[in-house]
C-alpha cells in the first residue's frame, strides 16, 4: 500500500495492556510549569529500565484548571496499580513539592482504583500539614518556604494500552529524522495519548529477550542498519536508517488515532517505507495493523 510516496509496510504494530494515572499539574506561571514538567517527566521513556512511562498528555487552558492557573494534564503508566503506587508520588515528591508554585491533582476522579499521592507526601509537613475536604475528595496543605504545596490526597488509576508503535525507514537519516519529529510534534497536543521517548522519537528500539541472561529486552537487530547482511533484516532496499514512534494511550481508540496521525505525517514527510513493530502476537492483545488504520481513516 502507498501513501504519497512512502510504502505502508503489511504488518502491525503489537501493543499489551498498562496501568496509567492523570496528574493535573498548575503553577504560578508558564516559566515553572515547564520546570515543573521538565523534572517530572524526565527519565521517564521505558517500563524497561524506568519506574514509570511519563510524558505530557497536553496543554490546559487557565479555564480547565482546578485553581484557575496555567497547567497540565500528565500521564503516567506502569504495569500495575502497585508499581505506579511506588513510582509516581516518589516522582511528584522529588520534582514537584521541590519545584516553586505547583499543585497537583487527580485528573482520574471516577477511576475505581485509587492509589495514595497526597496521602504520603503530607508526611513531609513534619505534624504541620493540614487537610480540606472539598466535593467529597481531600486535599493536602504541606508547608513549604513559598507558601503551602497544595496536593490531592489520591490517584485514580485505570487500564491503558502501551506499546503502539509505528518505524520510519528511508535512505537518507537527516529526512528520517525530520519525519520522526514531524509525526511526534503532530502528536503532542493530541488527547488521550503520550510519546514517552525523548523527543518522542526512539533509535534503540528494542525485541523482547537476549542472548544475555537476565537482558528482558535488547537491541532490535532487525532495523539495525550496520546489521544488513548479518541478519534476517526488515529494512526495505535503500534504507540506511530507521526510527520507532511509540504511543501510549488511555484506551486502543486513542492509540489507534494516534498512530493514523502519525502514519499521514511521517508519509507527507517523504520517507521510503513505514512499518511497525511486533513479537509475533506473543507479547500483547492489541493489534494495530497499519493497513486498516489507513482504510479506516479519512486519509485520501
Amino acid at each position: 500500500m502507498q501513501l504519497g510516496q512512502t510504502q505502508i509496510l503489511d504488518t502491525y504494530a503489537e501493543a499489551f495492556r498498562l496501568r496509567f494515572v492523570r496528574l493535573l499539574v498548575t503553577a504560578a506561571d508558564d516559566y515553572w510549569l515547564e520546570a515543573a514538567l521538565r523534572a517530572f517527566v524526565g527519565y521517564g521513556s521505558s517500563v524497561i529500565g524506568c519506574d514509570a512511562e511519563v510524558g505530557v498528555e497536553r496543554y490546559l487552558a487557565t479555564s480547565e484548571t482546578p485553581d484557575g492557573r496555567p497547567g497540565a494534564a500528565v500521564l503516567a503508566f506502569g504495569f500495575s496499580a502497585s508499581a505506579l503506587a511506588q513510582a509516581v508520588p516518589n516522582r511528584v515528591g522529588q520534582t514537584w513539592l521541590t519545584c516553586p508554585t505547583t499543585a497537583v491533582f487527580n485528573g482520574l476522579a471516577a477511576s475505581d482504583t485509587s492509589i495514595p499521592l497526597g496521602q504520603n507526601l503530607r508526611y513531609f509537613g513534619d505534624g504541620y500539614q493540614q487537610s480540606k475536604l472539598i466535593g467529597g475528595r481531600r486535599y493536602w496543605r504541606v508547608p513549604v518556604m513559598d507558601g503551602e504545596f497544595l496536593v490531592e490526597e489520591k490517584l485514580g488509576v485505570a487500564p491503558g494500552v502501551g506499546g503502539g508503535n509505528i518505524i520510519l525507514q528511508d535512505s537518507s537519516p537527516a529526512r528520517a529524522l525530520a519525519a520522526a519529529r514531524r509525526a511526534s510534534e503532530a502528536l503532542a497536543d493530541q488527547a488521550g495519548v503520550i510519546t514517552p521517548f525523548p523527543g518522542g522519537v526512539v533509535r534503540s528500539g528494542s525485541k523482547v529477550g537476549s542472548r544475555y541472561p537476565g537482558l528482558v529486552a535488547s537491541t532490535n537487530e532487525a532495523f539495525c542498519p550496520t546489521l544488513r547482511g548479518r541478519v534476517d533484516s526488515q529494512l526495505v532496499t535503500r534504507a540506511q536508517c530507521s526510527y520507532e514512534i511509540v504511543v501510549n494511550g488511555v484506551d486502543q481508540s486513542a492509540v489507534a488515532a494516534a498512530l493514523q496521525v502519525a502514519l499521514a505525517e511521517a508519509a507527507a514527510a517523504g520517507v521510503l517505507a513505514i512499518g511497525a513493530g511486533n513479537y509475533g502476537g506473543q507479547l500483547g492483545k492489541f493489534h494495530f495493523h497499519l493497513h486498516q488504520l489507513l482504510l479506516k481513516s479519512k486519509l485520501p
